[in-house]
């Protein structure tokens, strides 16, 4: 496809009759007055202008109908490729897309519009809502994402007439960074392909040029060898009664360059550089072809897929093994039906064929990915994460894992139950307080191997944790969970920002009068008092800011300060990371004596008092820095302390700690060896407790045991 694609670009633009006849050929039943409306309002719209290459506009979106009459699309669609660029870069309107083409042709020209650009927005920014454009449009209808695929792909097929090199790295990065993942994701591998191969040979043009070079040095040096190998495999399988259509190529040179990166080696020593399909009439053959090719051909271990039993998310079916073929060559080889081949050039445009409603008829798999990505788009925080997490979701190779009814579930590698549990239903996953894998219990953040079974152990009082972030791996996971952290996050911000300013309140020389706060807003230039609270929290505002504001002339010296005897924030239920922080520098738990430390545009950060960290900063002048009075809440939950543990070097002694700490009800988060020595050594051990009172009887218990030469906190 992609050569006769190339051929074709280099020819005058398609004809109105020629672009019409390859509809007509797969789709007799076709609208032709809808596509000549089409043809010939796109080349009025587009008049004089001219691309980059010097060409008139239009032969651009004609181009890309003609690319999409090779997935045998229907009219509405071929009407849309020919129309995609009208509304934006002519003055054409919607409502006369709308009112000469229909509301479903409308629909997708509105969906492919590209966003007008603006100088303002940095790439990410840029390219993230451009993705977000996507991803809303095609979880109506998938079309819209098929034609904006082709539209990108014609553009990379004339990117080299674009004179700046900065926009056109920009183009090509964005294209390998977004539209080729999407492109393999709904299994459209051959545009895939070309994509990527036309963004590398921009991003990185020396490589794309040695590895180009060395290509077709083999190809000149060693002979036909594809050729060779090739009919060898057919006669292989023909003789066993297997009639097999067989081609062969290298591979292209990004997937070269890729796995050189990977694998940290040369060109030279990369033996895997060729792939063979094999295209058999049915599954049955499938099998016995690849039973006669192992028996020929060691079978390299570890490179053996099977595509047809568990086949990819995207629906991709083939099976891949790699032999070890004359002079110890690697070469690939893939095994499919003409059915798996046509999903595999094509992708999900095999399945929205002419004849098919391709509004209501996605693949399940189909819907389920483009449900994840939506999800992600709403829970994403920033242009960065909604990147970020997309990719992730679209570029990660894939493994297997089942639920206990037998259900597949298709994650990244390095995937662990929280992702399974995310990728599940996302209230599985917020309440997530374990996992079984194969019937035995592991931790969380264990990672899921392929083919494991994995059950969820759930509580309805779990919410999702700070420390997931750490070992969760796919977009949807981390987009949920950064959602709930920041709603936390807000919650405590507004609290403690409602704290705050009622001690500020306490301290004005009179009430307030009514319509105060509303007048103060306005001074401060706030919308709202969530936007007020939260500034007074972040340390953005100073408390004499918010007393003028509230009351002119209010913050003279004699009121600006707060009283020696001003109210203490009780802290309920501390969150480490999030409105609170309980200092790593000295580990105070409940029941120490305890201050904190406001900084702008920072969370609270609460030390103990005799922390010398805290004495060293008291010592600075720092007017950016405020301290505030603090006492732990009446529903505190614990903390974790650090201790220091001198063990005598003597068998099971670790032991005897645990068991120590464990019949104390404390639990251990972290444990390092310091130091070692001829007879003791020194651990450092985080440990979860209480308060101070169940600290204090564990340091005790702990230097009451013989193995033990001391035990201090930290």
């Amino acid at each position: 496809m992609q050569s006769n694609s190339r051929t074709r670009h280099r020819a005058s633009v398609l004809r109105q009759y020629e672009l019409i006849d390859r509809v007509l050929a797969y789709d007799p039943e076709a609208d032709e007055a809808l596509l000549n409306r089409a043809y010939v309002f796109s080349v009025n719209a587009h008049g004089t202008q001219k691309r980059a290459s010097g060409d008139p506009y239009f032969s651009h979106p004609i181009e890309v109908a003609g690319i999409l009459t090779e997935l045998h699309l229907d009219d509405e669609t071929i009407a849309t490729a020919i129309l995609h660029d009208t509304v934006e870069d002519t003055v054409a309107t919607p409502d006369q897309i709308q009112h000469l083409f229909g509301d479903n042709v409308a629909r997708l020209v509105d969906g492919v519009t590209k966003l007008s650009k603006i100088e303002a927005q940095t790439e990410n920014e840029r390219a993230a809502e451009n993705l977000r454009k996507f991803l809303l449009a095609m979880s109506g209808d998938i079309r819209v994402l098929l034609v904006k695929l082709a539209d990108r792909l014609h553009n990379m097929r004339t990117l080299h007439h674009i004179s700046k090199p900065e926009k056109r790295r920009r183009i090509a990065k964005e294209t390998m960074d977004i539209y080729a993942p999407l492109a393999e994701r709904i299994g459209m591998y051959e545009f895939m392909k070309e994509m990527q191969t036309l963004a590398f040979q921009q991003l990185e043009p020396e490589a794309y040029e040695s590895i180009t070079r060395r290509l077709d040095q083999l190809k000149s040096g060693g002979g036909d060898r594809i050729t060779k190998i090739g009919a060898g495999l057919k006669t292989l399988l023909a003789r066993h009664g297997v009639q097999a259509e067989i081609s062969g190529r290298e591979k292209h040179p990004y997937s070269i360059w890729r796995k050189m990166q990977e694998r940290h080696i040369s060109f030279e020593q990369l033996s895997d550089i060729m792939a063979f399909r094999a295209i058999v009439p049915t599954v049955e053959d499938c099998y016995a072809a690849l039973g006669q090719i192992h028996r020929r051909w060691p079978a390299v271990p570890g490179r053996f897929k099977d595509y047809i039993s568990t086949p990819k998310r995207n629906g991709y079916r083939s099976l891949h093994t790699t032999v070890m073929h004359a002079e110890n060559q690697r070469v690939e080889i893939q095994i499919r039906t003409e059915d798996m081949h046509a999903q595999a050039e094509y992708g999900l445009a095999a399945h929205w064929a002419y004849k098919q409603d391709l509004k209501v008829r996605p693949e399940t798999q189909q819907q389920n990915w483009i449900a994840d990505l939506v999800e992600i788009l709403e829970n994403a925080a920033t242009p960065e994460e909604l990147l970020e997490h997309t990719r992730m979701a679209m570029y990660q190779d894939r493994i297997f894992a089942f639920t206990p009814k037998g259900e597949l579930i298709q994650l990244p590698k390095g995937a662990t139950p929280i992702d399974f549990a995310y990728a599940v239903h996302t209230d599985l996953g917020d309440q997530a307080v374990g996992a079984k894998i194969n019937g035995r219990v592991v931790p969380l953040r264990t990672e899921i191997q392929n083919g494991d079974q994995v059950q969820v152990l759930r509580s309805k009082a779990q919410t999702p944790q700070p420390n997931w972030l750490g070992f969760a791996i796919t977009g949807k996971a981390l987009a949920a969970i950064r959602r709930h952290l920041r709603q936390v996050e807000r919650e405590q911000i507004m609290t403690l920002g409602r704290k705050l300013y009622d001690d500020i309140l306490a301290r004005l020389p009179a009430p307030l009068a009514a319509g105060a706060l509303e007048e103060a807003l306005k001074r401060l230039k706030l919308a709202d008092d969530v936007q007020f609270l939260t500034a007074i929290a972040r340390r953005k505002l100073t408390d004499a800011e918010v007393m003028e504001a509230l009351m002119p002339g209010s913050a003279g010296a004699e009121v600006a300060e707060a009283p020696p005897q001003s109210s203490a924030i009780s802290i309920e239920g501390l969150a480490p990371g999030v409105a609170y922080e309980l200092a790593t520098c000295c580990h105070p738990v409940p029941g120490d004596r305890i201050v904190g430390l406001r900084r702008p545009d920072a969370s609270i950060e609460v030390h103990s008092i005799d922390c010398r960290t805290l004495a060293e900063l008291a010592e600075r002048t720092d007017e950016e820095t405020d301290w505030i009075d603090v006492q732990w809440g009446d529903a505190t939950e614990g903390a974790v302390a650090r201790i220091t543990v001198e063990v005598r070097n003597e068998p099971g002694a670790l032991g005897v700690i645990a068991t120590i700490i464990g019949q104390h009800k404390a639990n251990i988060i972290n444990l390092r060896l310091d130091n070692r020595d001829t007879g003791i050594h020194t651990n450092t051990i985080d440990v979860e407790v209480h308060d101070a009172h169940q600290l204090m009887r564990l340091l005790a218990g702990l230097r009451a045991v013989e193995a033990v030469a001391g035990a201090e906190r930290a």
